[in-house]
């Protein structure tokens, strides 16, 4: 994720550490977004390096235009989910030294009004990833039923004002379409009875509006699993979180992959027998922003960062 004025990448130097980069490897940035990460990866390789990069967003692949003159870098548009298709024709499947994931949705998506994730920005209703596939936010709430979208809210929001809310979308739309940012803010700034004076009353609603919208806990689940296959033996998946449903994710995946084989207490069976069936293993402890970045990018607060290697 990036500040509006410079795109800073959140915890940079720390995932890009979790890494542990060599200079003639092989790298995925499975969220290219606007190129930071790849950016730091490419000036720790040698020629013999490589960078592929995939992105679902048009935009960021657009941007992608600046690292068009060096060989050593190549770019996907496509969802992190599809990563074991592209590197199979790629002849890279199993073969990736590292694997970067940074999470959630970007800052230049957030600062674009048009893009619709904002509930600061006055912009149509879209919060699409990818604007050119799928309903739109504004289209899913003007169909959706009223218990499905109390059940998103409370799930991916963990709101608990979800079916109030809903409840007053289900209201306004029958009074008009719900088709801006400021609209939805609006109806759910009134369906909320008590506010929390550190964050506004439509932040966890518009969030799980669109990690729904983008299926991105589906794509996260999928996503890891593929970079688990993805990677050579050795290599390690540094992946950044900006929420406690995606760290939970991640977190879980990180651990299963690290137990080994499950056994019964007491069952006679070795130790090296149950070592031999774990696929990772976790690299240090969870990462969060240091007080210096916090100093400089307030969108890094929530950030975590996990490290494991592959077996």
């Amino acid at each position: 994720m990036t500040t509006q004025s410079s795109h800073l990448s959140v915890l940079l130097q720390e995932s890009i550490d979790g890494l542990a980069i060599k200079p003639d490897g092989i790298y995925l940035d499975a969220t290219f977004g606007r190129g930071g990460h790849t950016k730091q990866i490419l000036s720790h390789l040698s020629a013999k390096g490589r960078v592929i990069a995939f992105d679902r967003d048009p935009a960021a692949i657009e941007s992608a235009k600046v690292l068009a003159d060096d060989t050593r870098f190549s770019i996907h548009h496509c969802n992190f989910s599809e990563m074991e298709d592209v590197l199979t024709s790629l002849n890279l499947h199993g073969k990736i030294d590292g694997i970067l994931m940074d999470l959630g949705v970007s800052s230049p998506q957030l600062d674009e009004a048009e893009r619709g994730f904002s509930f600061m920005r006055e912009g149509p209703l879209d919060m699409r990833m990818n604007p050119t596939k799928g309903l739109s936010a504004a289209q899913w709430l003007a169909h959706a039923e009223e218990q499905d979208i109390t059940q998103v809210i409370k799930e991916f929001g963990e709101e608990k004002f979800g079916k109030r809310i809903a409840h007053g979308i289900v209201n306004a739309r029958q009074e008009a379409p719900i088709t801006t940012t400021a609209q939805l803010a609006h109806i759910i700034d009134l369906a909320v009875p008590v506010k929390d004076k550190f964050k506004h009353p439509a932040t966890r609603s518009f969030q799980a509006i669109r990690i729904y919208i983008n299926s991105e806990l589906d794509e996260i689940r999928t996503g890891l699993k593929a970079a688990l296959n993805s990677l050579a033996s050795g290599g390690r998946l540094s992946v950044i979180s900006f929420h406690s449903l995606e760290d939970r994710l991640v977190k879980r995946f990180i651990r299963e992959q690290s137990r080994g084989l499950q056994v019964p207490h007491n069952m006679p069976i070795m130790q090296q027998e149950i070592d031999s069936h774990k696929a990772m293993k976790a690299i240090g402890k969870a990462i969060k922003p240091s007080s210096d970045e916090l100093s400089r990018n307030v969108r890094a607060r929530s950030s975590v960062l996990r490290v494991a290697e592959k077996l």
